[in-house]
């Protein structure tokens, strides 16, 4: 892990296209600013954690509707 220290207004770049910009230090709080492309893809960790976990939890699920057709679909 990489460990930088920064003032407000100064800025890290990753990679070409992205650029972290600290806004405001205040009260234990920092707020970054992200520019990036669109097509990539800025979370929160625990908004990305819970996304995976949803994801994990839908993979893992049977519908009735799924249930059914295992059943009861015609077989040659």
């Amino acid at each position: 892990m990489l460990i930088l220290s920064r003032k407000v207004d100064q800025k890290i770049k990753i990679g070409d296209d992205i650029t972290l910009t600290i806004i405001e230090v205040r009260d234990g709080q920092v707020k970054i600013g992200v520019e990036a492309p669109k097509h990539v893809k800025v979370f929160r960790q625990e908004i990305f954690e819970a996304i995976q976990d949803e994801n994990k939890a839908a993979a893992t699920q049977t519908t009735p509707e799924q249930l059914q057709r295992l059943f009861f679909t015609k077989k040659n």
